[in-house]
């Protein structure tokens, strides 16, 4: 049995990149994988590649409206909802000076509006259930700042302080809140970002002690654990997958 057996788990913006890794890692681990994306398409195809354990949904987590839809449903599918993952992001990077109003609310509503939409609609399922797992993530950026993505990285730190409180809210319902701060990861955002160029790229690589990108795989392996029982008296705490880019 894998460390995740039979825990509902929702999974934000899963139709790609770190969670597609974090789906199918849970997948592998026994979860009932709910796989939700604003691209419809990319969320049915990560369901079907990971099997008859994952159900699909089409979610745009800025809109309170399609989280609670998907909420209500995944409770009357399974009466339950064990584990959420808030892996949902977005990003642009350039200069704040660059940047415009619209911009930020863009950058916020995805990155910090949407993990306190999601969790809202489901810390009241998992209180009445008194348990739950909650894992948000983050990133290195709201840690010890970005070059090129200071709304991203402002937005990321308040991530970290909303999961440190709604941690302590909680612990009376035995639900726990964690968050993990990928680094540098070898996606698609991060080749859109800064991945076309060699150079950057190249050097950013270089500044990595394990001299290597992330991978979604290393971080869906700290993802799934923060999920698992392993972790049950584990809460508040947020951990770097950087291969030690930033020790904080």
């Amino acid at each position: 049995m894998g460390r995740l057996q039979d825990k509902v788990t929702i999974v934000t913006g899963a139709g790609s990149g770190i969670g597609k890794g974090i789906a199918q890692k849970c997948a592998t681990e026994g979860a009932l994988v709910v796989v939700t994306d604003m691209n419809g398409a990319a969320a049915h195809s990560t369901a079907d590649e990971i099997g008859g354990r994952a159900t699909a949904y089409t979610v745009d987590v800025t809109d309170g409206g399609s989280v609670d839809a998907m909420v209500a449903a995944v409770v009357a599918a399974h009466g339950r909802i064990d584990a959420l993952v808030n892996n949902a992001g977005w990003d642009v990077g350039m200069p704040f000076v660059d940047t415009d109003p619209a911009f930020w609310d863009k950058v916020i509503a995805i990155n910090y509006r949407g993990v306190l939409t999601t969790c809202h609609a489901v810390l009241p399922v998992m209180a009445a259930a008194g348990r739950g797992s909650i894992v948000n993530l983050a990133s290195d950026a709201g840690r010890v700042g970005s070059s090129g993505e200071a709304v991203y990285a402002g937005a990321k730190a308040g991530v970290i302080g909303f999961s440190k409180t709604i941690a302590r809210e909680h612990a009376r319902h035995q639900i726990n809140v964690n968050v993990v701060c990928p680094g540098p990861t070898d996606t698609a955002l991060f080749a859109s970002m800064c991945g076309d160029n060699p150079a950057l790229r190249d050097g950013l690589t270089r500044a990595i002690p394990f001299r290597r990108l992330g991978t979604p795989q290393d971080v869906a392996n700290a993802v799934a654990f923060f999920a698992s029982d392993e972790a049950a008296f584990i809460t508040g705490q947020t951990l770097s997958v950087s291969g030690g880019l930033t020790m904080v």
